[in-house]
């Protein structure tokens, strides 16, 4: 759903940055209620209509921004393309999940995956780059991972839908901080890797006569072409408002579109939400508040 977040340039909070990335934020709450007006199309079809009309909103914004000469000398680099093409494959995967979730009556399960993001990251960069962990993020991972266990023990299954944006989430903000390359130019590289496969499934569906931009109405296929601007835009402002802002208060504002996609779930989309989950989110939401209060003190 979001870039990993850039090392902030300020040691204050820039009002225009919060501008920035309260909206994106905002823009991904909302992002549910389009894929659910997608619901009757392949999941994997709007993953190729998302793919396929970034391109052009984020080729614009890189114009704009005086940035092309960055994007050209990544591909020319093997490099830099194979790294790309790694992150380029688990955002594929995410995506893939995400709208499937939401879809299938699965949002909630989608809010769980983003509200453990933040701990599974502290958690990756311990194991990984052997980063020590305050007493109080230990705590929180903790009652995350309990958190889980009571939705596993509930369902007799693990919540495969939360873990798996979560891992694939974890594993692509973490190569994205190896790919040096700008957030703008890094994405835009992602979906130029992705473009091939996407143009490739979309000429099979027009060849084939199976395709919503043939079989749609209007309204559908009106909302596909919009799918360039519902992905790359949000993604775009909050990259560049999170060079504006403190660590710690990218922190603290990334909770607002889980919460969003929560509220939308259980009040819009009208998902169950039984004894389980009202024991489990509450363990997450402490986990966090845990995890933020940790994360203020060291700022």
């Amino acid at each position: 759903m979001t870039d990993p977040v850039p090392t902030p340039t300020k040691s204050e909070d820039s009002p225009k940055g919060l501008i920035l990335a309260i909206s994106a934020y905002l823009l991904w709450g909302f992002l549910p209620i389009y894929m659910k007006a997608l619901a009757h199309v392949p999941a994997v079809e709007v993953i190729a209509h998302r793919v396929v009309w970034s391109v052009p909103v984020a080729g614009l914004v890189l114009w704009w921004l005086g940035r092309t000469a960055d994007l050209w000398a990544a591909l020319r680099s093997p490099r830099m393309i194979g790294m790309a093409a790694m992150t380029a494959a688990l955002i594929s995967v995410n995506w893939g999940i995400y709208v499937w979730a939401i879809q299938s009556g699965h949002a909630l399960e989608a809010a769980l995956g983003y509200y453990i993001n933040p701990l599974f990251s502290i958690f990756l960069g311990a194991a990984l780059l052997k980063e020590r962990l305050a007493p109080a993020q230990m705590a929180a991972i903790g009652l995350a991972a309990l958190a889980v266990l009571v939705l596993t023990w509930e369902a007799g299954q693990v919540p495969v839908v939360a873990l798996g944006l979560t891992l694939s989430w974890g594993a692509y903000a973490f190569l994205k901080k190896q790919l040096p390359l700008g957030p703008n130019q890094g994405f835009m590289l992602e979906v130029l890797i992705l473009m091939p496969f996407a143009l490739g499934f979309l000429g099979w569906q027009a060849a084939t006569g199976v395709g919503q931009m043939r079989l749609g109405d209007a309204w559908t296929v009106g909302l596909l072409l919009s799918a360039g601007v519902v992905t790359a835009v949000p993604l775009m402002l909050y990259a560049n408002g999170a060079k504006l802002l403190r660590l710690s208060t990218i922190g603290i504002l990334q909770y607002i579109a889980p919460t969003m996609i929560f509220l939308t779930a259980v009040f819009v989309f009208d998902e169950p939400f039984g004894m389980a989950r009202a024991v489990a989110f509450p363990m997450i939401w402490a986990a966090l508040v845990i995890y933020s209060l940790s994360l203020y003190r060291q700022r």
